[in-house]
């Protein structure tokens, strides 16, 4: 996730970073800028269209679609966000859990061996959380504990829930931590796999394919046609006020796919990693 000033207006217009839609739209706004060029030189050098003409007409077209575009863009957006912004939620709500769950243990649990067990595997969840939502797969020694085996070809964060419900099980058999106690951690490990399946939704649900579709289009063609009105009234500055508008509304489609999956690679996704750091820390500091 970039580490921005929301104050420095200076940096945001002038500097240009990996995430800039502008770098991955540039072939088409050249194809696009182009294509106005043609057009326009058809319509004004060769075939002599006055400005009386009906196609001219056509700008009244877009001064209606323009606002439907913009409905369907916005609804677009917030909903990308909303998705993005739930994934933020959920894994503050694991820093929390992952917190609390500590707090109640450092109090029941009296020997440092049990301390130390899960001192590594309360973190160890959000560690294997966040390389399951990538795909990345991880280390057969990424614990340093010896009887913490993975199965990498099955749910790797059930594992290790199931591994920390079991110590915390086997201690009440021993008689370490009460049936009152046992009830209390248990919302806390439950809220685990709560958390899981809530981020797991959000990463295998996309956008309807049908919707996803249909706006691509919509732009697609409402940028073609924009030419066709413009051309007239602004002869070939249209070139430039084409070519702005299409790196308007594509980028703001380029920005929904982006944090629509906000567990992954790119430059805005969710720093899960680093909050799976601090969540080490956190832990480590308690027990």
């Amino acid at each position: 996730m970039i580490q921005y000033n929301p104050k420095d207006w200076i940096t945001f217009i002038f500097k240009f970073h990996k995430a800039d839609t502008f770098r991955k739209l540039i072939p088409m706004m050249i194809f696009i800028g182009l294509y106005t060029y043609v057009v326009g030189y058809l319509e004004l050098e060769y075939w002599k269209i006055s400005e009386k003409n009906p196609l001219t007409n056509i700008t009244v077209m877009h001064s209606m679609l323009g606002f439907v575009i913009s409905l369907l863009l916005v609804f677009r957006t917030n909903t990308a966000y909303d998705r993005w912004w739930e994934g933020r939620k959920m894994w503050g709500a694991l820093v929390n859990n992952s917190r609390n769950l500590a707090i109640k243990l450092s109090v029941i649990l009296k020997e440092e061996s049990e301390r130390h067990y899960f001192r590594k595997l309360i973190p160890g969840y959000a560690s294997i959380l966040a390389k399951h939502l990538t795909n990345v797969e991880t280390s057969l020694q990424l614990f340093d504990i010896h009887d913490m085996e993975i199965d990498h070809h099955k749910h790797r964060p059930n594992q290790v829930a199931r591994m920390i419900f079991q110590k915390i099980d086997c201690l009440h058999e021993q008689n370490k931590i009460s049936g009152d106690q046992l009830i209390i951690l248990n919302s806390e490990i439950q809220s685990f796999t709560d958390i899981c399946g809530a981020c797991e939704r959000i990463k295998n649900t996309p956008i309807p394919y049908s919707y996803s579709a249909f706006l691509k289009k919509f732009i697609f063609f409402y940028v073609m046609t924009l030419p066709f009105g413009y051309v007239f009234s602004l002869g070939y500055y249209a070139i430039p006020v084409v070519i702005f508008i299409f790196y308007v509304l594509a980028s703001l489609e380029l920005i929904a796919e982006e944090i629509e999956d906000p567990f992954g690679l790119d430059a805005n996704d969710l720093p899960i990693e680093k909050i799976a750091s601090n969540i080490k820390k956190h832990v480590e500091e308690i027990l």
